[in-house]
């Protein structure tokens, strides 16, 4: 039973049936201007009618602030569970002032059905009920309410599933939608990447020369080691401020001026590893790739998977060497990274199996940039009995390969 009532009782159901007796108001207006009701039979009213109708609505929609008006007020009145299954924006082709019309067209039709129920409805009922034979009928009188309430109920949804279908998004637009939030949320993804990348590394640079000059308490030394804490710094305010300009919406149509997206690439390098040694860790770097050689992508983001691999060694093994070398072998770009922060079974050894994806939130990020270039990455203890660490990356040359 409250099953059977609840609707019955909602707020929703009564908004509903406001906005279908608008369609009906609309249609009784049309038909005392034209046809009229006046020396004529019911069949050419019906028809006349019918067709004034049709026509009026089929050139309101037309107009392209039709449809976000009709939203609009579908949204108030319908009460959608969720507000963005219906549009509240203007028609932008023919096909939305198709579905519009369609829209405007059964939303009449559907009105005055139920206005004219609820008009016959009523008339009926009140006869029944004070007529000479009233005390029969007046057991049916809760049926009556009942039945008549669920048409309402009834028609509201239904009017609702059209709105949804006919203002919605058509599958195209919800396909497109969709493809929109995953390129959304790839691209977080991505800039998470490099925020975690760069300003990580630019952290561990900083925590390292700061506790190295309190040790040595060398003034020469803690010079030094404030200047690389102030050129790390500068160049992770750099990389935070490209990040910030990817997540700013720029006016649309407004053009950047080309420079504060710049990403590093595998040309520069050689600073990164000048700050790991300044840190305190030799860098053994061999860089085998032609210039020109590499796609701006690719080198961006083979830079980025250099620069987490350098970071996790200064953090995991501070002061050990670090062995790079990025080549280009059978149509491949190869980076190995390697160092002795393995060693007993600390820092990233926890990644076992030669697994890229089972350790921190860097390595994961180096396995995700592998494999959105098509690529492959592997982590673990080198098996040559050398104790060495050793990050392994290959990414095809031509991307999409």
């Amino acid at each position: 039973m409250p099953r059977i009532l609840a609707p019955l009782l909602a707020g929703a159901t009564y908004a509903r049936l406001l906005h279908l007796l608008i369609g009906w108001i609309f249609a009784g207006v049309v038909l005392m201007i034209y046809p009229g009701t006046y020396h004529k039979g019911l069949g050419e009213i019906v028809v006349a009618s019918v067709a004034v109708d049709v026509v009026l609505l089929a050139l309101v929609a037309l107009v392209p602030a039709t449809r976000r008006a009709e939203g609009v007020q579908a949204r108030l009145l319908l009460l959608p569970d969720r507000e963005e299954d219906i549009a509240a924006e203007s028609s932008r082709s023919w096909a939305d002032r198709r579905r519009t019309a369609g829209w405007l067209i059964g939303r009449v039709v559907l009105g005055s059905v139920v206005g004219f129920a609820t008009a016959f409805g009523l008339t009926s009922g009140y006869d029944l009920l004070t007529g000479p034979d009233s005390f029969w009928y007046l057991p049916l009188a809760p049926v009556l309410v009942l039945g008549y309430g669920w048409l309402v109920v009834s028609a509201g949804r239904l009017q609702l599933a059209m709105v949804v279908r006919l203002l919605g998004p058509s599958p195209v637009e919800r396909l497109a939608e969709a493809e929109l939030r995953a390129e959304r949320l790839l691209e977080r993804n991505r800039l998470a990447r490099e925020l975690h990348d760069s300003i990580g590394h630019a952290l561990t640079v900083t925590v390292l020369q700061a506790g190295a000059a309190r040790e040595v308490g060398d003034q020469a030394f803690t010079a030094k080691a404030l200047e690389v804490i102030e050129e790390t710094g500068r160049r992770a305010m750099e990389d935070l401020e490209r990040t910030l300009v990817l997540l700013r919406e720029p006016p649309e149509g407004a053009a950047g001026d080309g420079t504060a997206t710049e990403h590093p690439g595998v040309d520069q390098l050689s600073a990164l590893f000048d700050t790991a040694r300044a840190a305190g860790s030799p860098v053994e770097a061999r860089i085998e790739v032609p210039a020109g050689a590499l796609p701006g992508v690719l080198s961006r983001e083979s830079y980025r998977i250099v620069q987490e691999g350098v970071t996790n060694a200064l953090k995991y093994a501070p002061g050990e060497p670090v062995s790079v070398r990025i080549a280009v072998q059978g149509g491949q770009l190869e980076l190995r990274c390697a160092n002795r922060s393995a060693v007993g079974g600390t820092g990233p050894a926890r990644l076992t199996g030669g697994a890229a994806g089972r350790g921190g939130k860097g390595l994961r990020g180096i396995r995700e940039r592998a494999t959105l270039l098509g690529g492959e990455a592997t982590a673990g203890v080198s098996g040559d009995g050398g104790g060495e660490w050793v990050l392994a990356v290959r990414l095809p040359l031509r991307l999409g390969s």
